[in-house]
């Protein structure tokens, strides 16, 4: 069987990008109940050379994105980082899914074995077929990122498990 690629992105991201609302939730909370200030949390950062939790949201929510419009063949849009607070954080987690999953899934399975180029940076890009970009770039970066954010909530000690990670609430 398979599995169109307008399926695999609208599932990840729906999944995925819950999750991320629901882990940030927690984040929330937690800030709330220890009476720290959210920009404790969302400015800590794993190592001095990593993004802190409050971008690790925004590239994983910009990885589908952007992901969802290469391979729809339309004009990547455009979310400022403008996020301070958890709650607009998980606003944009919304506003993500919300946006992959209004994409044409006609436009994107026709366009499989389309080539696009993606900029890696110094004004190189990397020419691949949207189904190799899904799979080998989208994905990897949504879940390195996703991942990221629950480790640095995790280590600042909100209460969270491999079902946040993995799970919606309530799914």
């Amino acid at each position: 069987m398979t599995v169109p690629i307008s399926g695999l992105i609208k599932t990840a991201s729906q999944q995925t990008l819950g999750a991320l609302g629901g882990i940030l939730k927690k984040g929330a909370d937690h800030a709330t109940a220890a009476k720290l200030p959210e920009d404790v949390f969302l400015n800590f950062r794993l190592f001095p050379d990593m993004f802190p939790l409050s971008r690790q949201v925004q590239i994983a929510c910009d990885s589908l994105t952007r992901g969802a419009a290469r391979l729809a063949g339309t004009e990547l849009p455009a979310f400022p980082d403008v996020e301070t607070t958890f709650l607009q954080l998980i606003d944009r987690a919304q506003k993500a899914n919300a946006y992959v999953q209004a994409a044409s899934a006609e436009a994107m399975n026709a366009r499989t074995q389309t080539v696009v180029n993606i900029p890696v940076g110094g004004g190189q890009e990397l020419p691949m077929t949207c189904a190799t970009y899904l799979q080998g770039w989208v994905f990897p970066n949504l879940y390195f990122h996703t991942a990221t954010a629950y480790n640095i909530l995790r280590h600042n000690g909100v209460h969270l498990g491999k079902r946040d990670y993995l799970r919606p609430p309530g799914g």
